[in-house]
């Protein structure tokens, strides 16, 4: 008997050590992947700061295809659960016992031959409402439909003005409205957190035109009026976004950054420059890192007018920031908490929260080796 609690004892203890292991691991692999990365000088105009982070590390990511490229090549579709139809199914199609449109919920086919990643904060138009994707998620090639998580950005409309969802005001959300879908989870907090940062857009394009007797991008008062009158109408952050008034004011800040930016990557051409640490108002707020240059090519133009948007509407007063804080912000891993997400052989992600930051790794597990498509990290 005493033998055999002493080998039930051990065989626990091993199998705690290795869970140890496992987990101080996983740990370890993040702080691998951080290591490699290095900030560069920043990129400033007006509120918004850029750092941007080279690595040596990176990985070929030529076969995947983004959201924009998918639905662009029609090869993507992306519809309401109530939308199927059997011919875009190429198995026997599930039974749904839910089969009518839902507010948190759309449908999505990858006709394509190649894997298609999906970034939490993609905004896709149409249907009974606006969505915004709610997770980073890669969908196989030649998939049968796949449920998205997603969350309403324009609250109160539920009319169907198309059957199929679009990406050609290519939009992301701005970091503050992406905290609240990815950290949060929660569709109240995101419709709130849509609500405010479209007063804060109304508010920051009403200045100028004030300031400027209703000039905006050459137009008179009548017409400045007429975007601002629009600008309160619509419930929907894509349409907001889209507004001449407010594109006016984030071009005036996505412009002078795009122009620096490129000059300093052309300068860097044979490091890898592979995502960038943002700050506003000199306070860090957001990180995006990819596994290529190329592939942080293909969100860049969005990604960088999210960060313009957060820049003009982020309230508080204004700080310094500097490399060593960027460094610093990129380096702590250090997390109290863990939730992994994972579909065997497709892809893994997991959700790391620290005392003052979330960061979420969306692993490809395709390869014959995993590697990182993309990490994002925010500050709490």
């Amino acid at each position: 008997m005493k033998h055999l609690v002493l080998a039930v004892f051990v065989t626990c203890v091993s199998a705690w050590s290795l869970m140890v292991s496992v987990r101080a691991g996983d740990t370890g692999s993040v702080l691998a992947e951080a290591n490699d990365y290095k900030i560069l000088p920043p990129i400033s105009h007006g509120d918004l700061t850029i750092f941007p982070v080279v690595s040596a590390r990176v990985h070929d990511t030529s076969d995947f295809i983004t959201l924009d490229e998918g639905i662009r090549s029609g090869d993507v579709v992306v519809t309401e659960v109530g939308n199927l139809h059997s011919s875009m199914y190429r198995r026997t199609p599930p039974v749904h016992p839910n089969g009518s449109a839902q507010v948190n919920r759309l449908v999505l086919v990858n006709n394509s031959k190649h894997p298609l990643i999906l970034l939490a904060g993609e905004v896709v138009t149409g249907g009974k409402q606006d969505r915004v994707v709610g997770k980073d998620r890669i969908v196989p090639a030649e998939s049968d439909p796949v449920d998205l998580s997603v969350f309403c950005v324009e609250h109160g409309r539920w009319i169907e003005t198309s059957d199929k969802f679009d990406t050609h005001a290519s939009v992301m959300v701005q970091p503050s409205v992406r905290l609240k879908a990815m950290a949060q989870q929660n569709q109240q907090q995101v419709w709130d957190e849509v609500s405010r940062s479209r007063s804060a857009m109304a508010a920051a394009a009403l200045g100028p035109a004030r300031d400027q007797g209703g000039s905006i991008g050459g137009s008179g008062f009548g017409a400045a009026t007429h975007e601002l009158q629009q600008l309160n109408s619509t419930t929907s952050y894509a349409k907001a976004r889209e507004n001449k008034a407010v594109q006016t004011q984030v071009d005036s800040i996505v412009q002078p950054v795009q122009k620096s930016y490129e000059s300093v990557i052309k300068q860097l051409r044979n490091q890898n420059a592979v995502g960038v640490v943002v700050a506003v108002k000199g306070h860090i707020v957001w990180a995006d890192m990819f596994a290529s240059g190329s592939l942080l090519g293909k969100y860049w133009p969005k990604l960088l007018e999210s960060y313009a948007t957060e820049a003009l509407t982020m309230p508080g007063a204004r700080t310094e920031v500097n490399m060593k804080d960027a460094q610093a912000f990129l380096e702590n891993w250090q997390a109290r908490h863990e939730v992994v997400d994972s579909e065997p052989g497709l892809y893994r992600q997991r959700e790391l929260i620290g005392d003052t930051f979330r960061a979420f790794q969306l692993t490809s597990l395709l390869a014959r080796e995993a590697f990182d498509v993309h990490m994002s990290k925010m500050t709490n």
